[in-house]
């Protein structure tokens, strides 16, 4: 399909440093009758790291995701907290553009009308997240959006008509390729990614998978949703799953299997950290009596 292998990508033991995101108790009635309600997430990313966060679509994804990228403002603002240059900062209230000036970057599922403007080029497109193109008194820098769309169509490999072809003439996995690239381009601390090779091909996915790893590799840290199994199990360091409005413990991605992920999946995971907690407990007894 793509006229050569794709890229294996080798699986390394992450070097996580300091927590950038933090979600602590975050409880959030549904916004919509047809919406989920959030039940007492607790939540870690630190830098260096992939978290990856499995579960069946409508378990909560979306509105755990306009809670933290700052669309939805309801949640005390200790609920959410980001690190910034002075430390962690209570951002549950804060704004999108607030946020992303704390170093976060979003990536939405909806690619069309909520990560671009399909009848915008892809240089006008950039400044939805990007200010600095922006020169004195407000006036828009057109040479500055159309190099830095340039440099990223070329980075990222995306084909298009250069950088003023309208967002909606790209395919699906371009489209995606070019707003993954317009947000790792930015340099995030934190970077959100929904569902990042939903129908794209297989080239463009290994691509946006191996883009996610490197960006990691630098230091960012990485939360990613994602209904592909396989593709969080390549990707993460370490595992949630969310079901019905819960989110469950983190596992370690060598402490994972698609069995035991599938069984949290529909939220019964109590038992089986009961049992665990058990066994560690049994096990240290009898290193005390040995």
């Amino acid at each position: 399909m793509i006229g050569a292998e794709p890229p294996v990508h080798v699986p390394r033991a992450a070097q996580a440093g300091a927590p950038v995101l933090s979600v602590q108790g975050l409880s959030l009635a549904r916004g919509d009758a047809f919406g989920v309600d959030l039940v007492d997430l607790q939540l870690q990313v630190c830098a260096g790291e992939v978290v990856g966060i499995a579960g069946v679509s409508g378990n909560g994804q979306k509105e755990l995701l306009y809670a933290l990228s700052g669309e939805d403002r309801r949640a005390a603002p200790a609920m959410v907290q980001i690190r910034g240059p002075q430390g962690m900062v209570a951002a549950g209230r804060l704004g999108a553009g607030q946020r992303r000036a704390l170093g976060l970057h979003f990536v939405p599922e909806e690619r069309l009308g909520r990560g671009a403007v399909p009848s915008l080029g892809l240089a006008h497109n950039l400044l939805l997240t990007r200010e600095d193109a922006l020169g004195a008194g407000g006036w828009i820098r057109l040479g500055a959006l159309r190099a830095q769309a340039r440099s990223i169509i070329e980075r990222f490999g995306v084909k298009a008509g250069g950088p003023d072809a309208p967002a909606q003439s790209l395919s699906g996995g371009n489209l995606q390729k070019f707003i993954m690239g317009r947000e790792i381009d930015a340099g995030p601390k934190l970077l959100i990614v929904s569902q990042p090779t939903w129908g794209v091909d297989v080239g463009a996915a290994a691509q946006i998978r191996g883009a996610i790893l490197a960006l990691r590799d630098q230091g960012c840290a990485v939360l990613v949703l994602s209904e592909e199994l396989d593709e969080l199990f390549e990707m993460s360091d370490r595992l949630y799953v969310l079901a019905k409005g819960h989110l469950s413990p983190s596992v370690p991605r060598a402490d994972a299997s698609v069995e035991r992920i599938g069984e949290w999946m529909s939220g019964l995971w109590h038992a089986d950290v009961q049992a665990h907690l058990g066994a560690l407990q049994a096990q240290e007894a009898a290193d005390v009596q040995a």
